[in-house]
């Protein structure tokens, strides 16, 4: 079979690999698109993600669908489509008992968090923990199901901030995350969404999702207090301040995008002078299995992924990803023509 292989800074490989057998708890899947996510373009232009540094080759990819090849256990049958909730859980900790996707120790398809790296998706074939297993309902696309993990985290960032039905919410920053985020407030009843980018064409792509006004950041000034909930996507600090100023009295501000590990200057005044909510979240726990019952219901979603690329031309998926000017979601093609 296929792979890619990510081996350091703008240095990746399509290597041949024997096919894996799956463990008795595992299940073969014959892997069809993966979406590229903002920590694989770090891997792959920077060879590394945040702390996390490129240490051995490691195979990216946690946006995954694919069909069952082969399940020892008879359980799941060929062909049976599936995307992958990717995480494994670590050790359950005080105080944490019922966030298992926080407790230490766990794992998640491409990443160099671990050593040896935890590979991820992005191979022809891959044996995965049965119970990540998650199968499509009829209609849902093989393409759009590798929507599901980060659509996931748009929605577990919904449920940190107590919900959106019937709120206003601001979403700051309209790359694939923030798409998603624009796209889940919009199905789950929000009644105005508005959204946020430096650039014009992540707001047209917010404007195609149901945004009712978008922003473009350092020209156009947002409404202040003017929010109940924002969803700030973006990881910049200028985005960080406009959020906490832009929701009203008592409003949630929840950071969804990665901030650097570094001070940063941010206006935290709202936090006091209003009594702003500012909230973290991180990846998700169950909210995959929402997001594949909104993917279904909600077709439109789909407007998220703008390009299909093949695998053969991976470096090309890479450099259109990080254009975030003319790209949205970049779903890499798993050889499927081969």
């Amino acid at each position: 079979m296929k792979t890619l292989k990510i081996h350091g800074a703008e240095q990746i490989t399509i290597e041949d690999a024997p096919v894996p057998e799956p463990a008795a708890d595992e299940v073969l899947v014959r892997m069809m698109y993966g979406g590229i996510c903002g920590s694989d373009l770090h891997y792959y232009f920077h060879g590394r993600n945040g702390a996390f540094v490129v240490t051995e080759p490691f195979t990216p990819g946690h946006e995954m669908s694919g069909v069952v090849e082969r399940d020892p256990s008879g359980k799941w049958a060929p062909g049976t489509p599936v995307t992958i909730a990717p995480a494994t859980f670590g050790t359950s900790q005080p105080g944490i008992e019922d966030r298992k996707y926080l407790w230490p120790g766990g794992s998640y398809f491409g990443s160099a968090s671990t050593t040896p790296h935890t590979q991820g998706g992005m191979s022809e074939y891959r044996a995965v923990n049965e119970f990540m297993l998650r199968e499509l309902p009829e209609g849902l696309s093989l393409k759009e199901a590798a929507l599901a993990e980060p659509l996931a985290v748009a929605l577990h960032a919904i449920r940190i901030a107590g919900g959106v039905e019937g709120k206003k919410v601001l979403v700051t920053g309209s790359g694939p995350i923030g798409l998603c985020a624009v796209a889940a407030a919009v199905a789950l009843g929000a009644s105005e969404v508005a959204a946020t980018d430096m650039l014009d064409g992540p707001l047209e792509r917010a404007r195609a999702l149901g945004a009712t006004a978008t922003y473009k950041a350092g020209e156009q000034d947002v409404p202040q207090t003017a929010f109940d909930v924002a969803l700030e996507c973006s990881g910049v600090a200028p985005a960080v301040s406009q959020a906490l100023s832009a929701v009203r009295a008592a409003g949630i501000v929840v950071q969804v995008g990665i901030l650097p590990a570094e001070p940063i200057a941010v206006n935290l005044a709202p936090l006091v002078s209003r009594e702003v909510q500012y909230l973290g979240t991180f990846r998700f726990d169950d909210e995959i299995d929402q997001a594949i019952t909104l993917l279904a219901a909600n077709p439109s979603i789909g407007k998220v992924v703008t390009h299909v690329i093949d695998a053969k031309h991976i470096i090309e998926a890479f450099e259109t990803a990080r254009n975030s000017q003319e790209s949205g979601k970049v779903v890499v093609s798993l050889w499927l023509d081969d």
